[in-house]
C-alpha cells in the first residue's frame, strides 16, 4: 500500500518549472538583444552614414590600407586618387577609415 501511496502524482509540481524556464528563456533572449544585436545595428548605422556622407576631396584609408584622396562618386564605387598621376576606383564598402577634407 506504502508503494502505492509514493508513486501516485503528487499535484501540479510540472506547471512551475514551465512558467521558470519560459522566463529563463525570455531573459537570455533579452541579454542577447541588448549586449549582441542592438550594438551591432548600431554599429551598422552609423557606418551607412559613414559611407553616405563621403564627398570628393575628402582623405580616407580603405580597408586594405591604401591612403588617398576622394576624386570622384559613383552609387557603389569611388575613383580614388593616389598621387603621382594615380587614380584607382573602389567599391564603398571597402572604405575603412575617413580622414576629413585636404
Amino acid at each position: 500500500m506504502e508503494l502505492l501511496l509514493a508513486m501516485a502524482p503528487q499535484g501540479q509540481q510540472g506547471g512551475g518549472s514551465m512558467i521558470s524556464t519560459l522566463i529563463m528563456f525570455g531573459a537570455i533572449f533579452a541579454i542577447f538583444y541588448f549586449m549582441i544585436i542592438r550594438p551591432q545595428q548600431k554599429k551598422a548605422k552609423e557606418r551607412e552614414a559613414l559611407l553616405s556622407a563621403l564627398k570628393k576631396g575628402d582623405k580616407i584609408i580603405t580597408s586594405g590600407g591604401i591612403h588617398g584622396t576622394i576624386a570622384g562618386l559613383d552609387d557603389k564605387t569611388v575613383l580614388l586618387d593616389l598621387g603621382s598621376n594615380t587614380k584607382i576606383k573602389i567599391e564603398r564598402s571597402a572604405i575603412g577609415q575617413v580622414l576629413g577634407k585636404d
